[in-house]
């Protein structure tokens, strides 16, 4: 005999967080594409590039927020706020870094 199993909860996926998550992984891959696009160029780049990166840095910074007040939200999930903040900072790491070897 199968059990079922039910979940009574007034959870939901927080809005702020679903956006720092999106932000993240836009942050991310835009970061990404420009590293690889400036390596084929061999570092030869026009400055849209460093804009993209700006962009990028700035999306990072509200996505981070985002991602902390949602954490602070009751009686939502976690998952898209964590995962937000995780790719913010991610994105936010490797934008340092690549500034960080250009000085």
């Amino acid at each position: 005999m199968k059990r079922r199993h039910y979940i009574y909860t007034k959870r939901k996926n927080s809005e702020p967080g679903i956006m720092s998550a999106i932000l993240g992984a836009i942050s991310i891959c835009s970061v990404a594409i420009v590293l690889y696009l400036a390596y084929l160029k061999g570092g030869d780049v026009p400055i849209s590039y460093g804009l993209t990166g700006l962009l990028s840095a700035i999306f990072s910074v509200v996505g981070l927020i985002l991602g902390m007040l949602a954490v602070q939200e009751k009686e939502v999930f976690k998952l898209f706020p964590v995962l937000g903040i995780i790719l913010n900072l991610a994105a936010l790491g490797i934008l340092l870094f690549v500034v960080q070897l250009g000085c």
